[in-house]
């Protein structure tokens, strides 16, 4: 109950911006394979920034 005033630390960030991404892919996946190629890099990405936090 109290949680809800926590803010999210950077890695709990960047975790959300990667499933987001990930989905995107994963949605685009079946409707143009560019975007979703696109989107998997930019997930990537944001793993690689997670990575160096650890």
């Amino acid at each position: 109950m109290f949680g809800i005033f926590k803010k999210k630390s950077q890695k709990e960030k960047l975790q959300v911006k990667y499933e987001k991404l990930m989905k995107e892919a994963h949605t685009l996946s079946t409707i143009n394979r560019k975007m979703s190629d696109q989107k998997t890099f930019e997930a990537e990405e944001v793993m690689k920034e997670l990575e160096k936090l650890n």
